[in-house]
């Protein structure tokens, strides 16, 4: 009679044979980003993502034809306010184009337009059409991104499409709701970091218990945000060091504070603009998150670039100065709801400096 401990080995390799046979292998590759012994990898299964990818591409609309020659002389439009430095042929073609990525169909112009008179802002019974106010402010956020926020799209860029994906509202928007929500690092604070030099907590270390939980929740948001796990942007062996991480580190704090200049100067103060239908519980306008562009994937469509054949959405964000037109009046900055605003990153100093436009 063989020992017991070889009885119970040999069952494992039995088990684990049969267990083969019976479900298949899986053709899962793992990419190394540091070390070895230090679990600096990413594991993935080539068949799912490729037909994850597959499905991207057969729902994705097609990129329409360049636009042509324009007549000669000044845009024929009235009260253009947001795309009048684009060609004629180029503004009717990237009008089909956003109507397709977020209302749903090309021919949908109603979503945002009086078909009356496409050039009012308001519908015929004097209702301003906030539609209509928000695209123009979504056209210079977009401007934004692909002039200002390199660091984090690149040359890749983005476009309604890419956060809209052909429905009126994007996925993971969400709003405020007491101070212990974890999103308020998007808008609030000087950092998530909560690495402390001392014991007792003062006014220069106001980390924590509770600023621990919120950050470690915001990280997890992340991953599953881009379906990746913590060393995608960090060295498992020194999850605090920036000299020893991934370069998708820097690209993530650049996302971070991209997120928080979207949210305070573009989207948070769409408030009076929005039917009250489109403001949370405490009357806040929808705001953004990792999730809104990444939808679960590394790169926001698996990094398809779209925003190279629309030269509307690339330029200056600054080419306009009225951003909310009549009714309407630029709003005030929204007020903080919790204290998190005066908080200071005990650990700043460690990051990379902080970005100014």
């Amino acid at each position: 009679m063989m020992p017991a401990l070889n009885r119970i080995l040999l069952a494992a390799v039995v088990v684990g044979t049969t267990g083969c046979q019976f479900f298949g292998s899986v053709d899962r590759d793992v990419v190394q980003k540091g070390s070895r012994g230090t679990a600096m990898e990413v594991n993935y299964v080539s068949r799912d993502q490729n037909a994850a990818m597959a499905a991207m591409a057969a729902k994705m609309p097609a990129i329409l034809p360049p636009a042509g020659e324009s007549p000669p002389g000044p845009l024929p439009w009235q009260n253009v306010q947001v795309l009048n430095d684009i060609s004629v042929a180029e503004f009717n073609r990237t009008m089909v184009s956003m109507a397709t990525w977020v209302a749903g169909g090309a021919g949908n112009c109603g979503y945002c337009h009086n078909l009356a008179s496409f050039a009012a802002d308001t519908y015929p019974d004097g209702k301003a059409i906030y539609t209509k106010a928000v695209a123009r402010r979504m056209i210079q956020m977009t401007r934004n991104i692909n002039s200002e926020w390199t660091e984090h799209v690149g040359n890749t860029g983005v476009t309604c499409y890419t956060c809209h994906v052909g429905k009126p509202l994007p996925n993971g928007l969400w709003f405020y709701t007491d101070e212990n929500q974890i999103l308020r690092h998007y808008l609030d604070g000087a950092g998530a970091r909560v690495t402390s030099k001392t014991i007792a907590p003062s006014a220069a270390n106001r980390s924590s218990v509770k600023q621990t939980e919120w950050t470690y929740a915001l990280m997890i948001s992340q991953s599953n945000s881009l379906g990746v796990n913590c060393t995608f942007c960090h060295n498992s062996r020194q999850f605090a060091s920036w000299d020893q991480a991934p370069p998708q580190r820097v690209t993530a704090y650049a996302g971070i504070q991209m997120l928080r200049d979207l949210n305070t100067n573009y989207l948070a103060p769409l408030a009076p603009v929005y039917h009250p239908s489109r403001l949370g519980p405490k009357g806040d306008a929808p705001k953004a998150q990792c999730s809104t562009c990444h939808n679960g994937v590394y790169k926001p469509l698996y990094g398809f670039q779209m925003a190279k054949h629309y030269p509307a959405f690339w330029g200056t964000h600054t080419d306009w100065v009225t951003p909310f037109p009549p009714p309407y009046t630029t709003p005030p900055a929204p007020v903080p709801m919790d204290t998190v605003a005066v908080a200071t990153d005990s650990a700043a100093a460690a990051g990379p400096p902080v970005r100014t436009p």
